[in-house]
């Protein structure tokens, strides 16, 4: 019963959609596309943790089909945990990393996140970063200084905020416009807002800023604020 509670009758075709859409862009070169997701799993996240996980997997699952990502999944929780998975090709490696993870009470480590995306991204390019959080706690200077180094390796962080808190939503549009990303807000009453959001920045990373001019122009407002961030 809970899946069909989160799952809006309109969900299928939006992928279906979204797949159609994804096929006929072109594919940027230099081989497959590498994508950093990294989670906020701490308690605060907890409420809406079940619902964000149903539709990422189902976004992902509509990824199956691309043959252009290859998705690095990684978390923060608890005391000073952080983890990072390799970079998976197959639907199920990935729900089954994303379901094994459960919140845990902690502060934030943003930090370790984009330090870890410029360690991944000096190695072997990272076409996006995507991040989801609620909260800020960590020195805002360390934040900025690392999201201007992967901006100037061209690896753009997406900063996905949920709920309002103010000091978070001026330190996560910080982070994304230093990086050559985007910002944007949802809540846990707008699924289908972070649904187009993931969507946008999955076909950003398999085409590049041009596909994702093209998938906005046919997409709702809310990817139409973040396009207008990406330069």
């Amino acid at each position: 019963m809970a899946d069909k509670e989160l799952r809006p009758k309109s969900d299928k075709q939006a992928i279906d959609q979204f797949i159609n859409e994804v096929r006929t862009l072109p594919r940027q070169g230099g081989g497959q596309g590498r994508l950093i997701f990294a989670l906020d799993a701490t308690a605060s996240r907890e409420a809406t943790w079940d619902e964000a996980c149903h539709l990422q997997s189902e976004l992902f699952m509509a990824t199956r089909d691309l043959g252009g990502l290859a998705i690095q999944l990684c978390y923060y929780r608890g005391f000073g945990e952080f983890k990072a998975t390799g970079f998976v090709t197959e639907t199920g490696q990935l729900l089954n990393l994303m379901n094994g993870v459960s919140c845990l009470g902690g502060r934030t480590q943003i930090s370790r996140v984009l330090a870890h995306a410029l360690k991944e991204t000096r190695e072997k390019a990272v076409r996006a970063v995507v991040f989801i959080g609620d909260c800020c706690e960590e020195p805002v200077d360390e934040l900025c200084h690392a999201a201007g180094e992967l901006g100037m390796l061209q690896t753009p962080v997406f900063m996905f905020h949920e709920g309002a808190d103010a000091h978070a939503r001026a330190v996560f549009q910080q982070v994304s416009k230093l990086s050559g990303g985007a910002y944007a807000p949802f809540d846990r009453n707008s699924p289908q807002v972070l649904k187009d959001l993931m969507a946008a920045v999955a076909v950003y990373a398999s085409g590049g800023a041009k596909a994702l001019q093209d998938f906005s122009s046919r997409s709702s407002p809310e990817v139409k604020r973040l396009t207008r961030q990406i330069k």
